[in-house]
């Protein structure tokens, strides 16, 4: 089910029915209808998704979001799965708490960010090779020397999110959680349209 939460709603009634273990958030922007001839308003909101099949919408109101999310009921460990934005951490800062809260770096961002290194296909393919199974260090090491910005800037993502890295192989394969933040991302798409 789709909450639509716009930014003020009564929450009691958008409880979701089975205890909180896994949650993805994403952002998005919506433009805003303008008279005729006026320029386009862009919008943010935010989706998440809890759980395989929970999804709600939040116009511009992160605080509606985090207190809806809080309100519900969540396991001892909650996972927390989202892109490297420094906005879906901090959101993710005031969701539950501290010593609850098990936070994973998406793995296809993390990717997605490793092949932005301008580096020969067979090094960043033995990098993603470490990546998947947690060894993030090694990965890290194959571009310790290199001085390019692109290289530069993806050992700062990795150091940025050193607490967020686990051995997706070993997630995947155990089906522990999910990996990726794709289902919440395809919500934001559904409501872009």
């Amino acid at each position: 089910p789709f909450h639509r939460l716009a930014q003020e709603t009564t929450l009691a009634d958008t409880e979701v029915q089975e205890e909180v273990k896994e949650i993805s958030l994403d952002d998005g922007k919506v433009r805003v209808r303008t008279p005729k001839g006026e320029p386009s308003k862009w919008r943010d909101y935010k989706a998440v998704r809890i759980n395989p099949t929970e999804y709600g919408g939040f116009f511009q109101s992160n605080a509606v979001l985090t207190n809806w999310v809080n309100a519900q009921t969540f396991a001892p460990i909650l996972v927390c799965l989202g892109d490297g934005h420094p906005g879906i951490w901090n959101l993710f800062a005031d969701i539950g708490s501290e010593d609850q809260r098990f936070e994973i770096l998406d793995w296809y961002h993390l990717k997605e960010n490793l092949f932005k290194v301008e580096a020969p296909r067979f090094l960043l393919e033995c990098a993603a090779s470490h990546l998947w199974q947690g060894r993030v260090e090694a990965a890290h090491n194959l571009f310790a020397e290199d001085s390019s910005k692109s290289a530069l800037n993806f050992c700062a993502y990795l150091e940025r999110h050193r607490s967020r890295w686990v051995n997706y192989r070993g997630f995947q394969a155990q089906q522990l959680c999910s990996i990726g933040s794709g289902a919440v991302e395809s919500a934001v798409k559904q409501i872009d349209r």
